[in-house]
């Protein structure tokens, strides 16, 4: 059975900075994209950013565009979110998601980012 699993989420003051990693139980290429959601309370899920695994394309939400990285290694089957400059707006719980055939997703890890 298919495991993401999620850590580096915590407390962190405004303008801070965050890594997150979501390992996989097993191949990263058993999936075509990985990437991460986040939900705030009372808010839709929101794709915060994904990467396909063979060519590393990626995209994200524009709330994010220029202060979040995805990226990928292959080697440790783990992608990664380091998430700079954050704001309040950003907490949120977080969960890493992977697509093959259909959606698998990590158990969420909180990001809170204080004023």
């Amino acid at each position: 059975q298919v495991q993401l699993v999620e850590s580096g989420g915590g407390l962190v003051q405004t303008g801070g900075s965050l890594k997150l990693s979501c390992a996989t139980s097993g191949s990263i290429f058993s999936f075509d994209r990985m990437g991460w959601f986040r939900q705030a309370p009372l808010k839709q899920r929101e794709l915060v950013a994904s990467i396909t695994i063979d060519g590393g394309s990626t995209n994200y939400a524009g709330s994010v565009k220029g202060r979040f990285t995805i990226s990928r290694d292959n080697a440790k089957n783990t992608v990664y979110l380091q998430m700079n400059s954050l704001k309040p707006e950003d907490t949120a719980v977080y969960s890493c998601w992977a697509y093959k055939y259909r959606d698998y997703w990590g158990q969420g890890t909180q990001v809170t980012v204080s004023s």
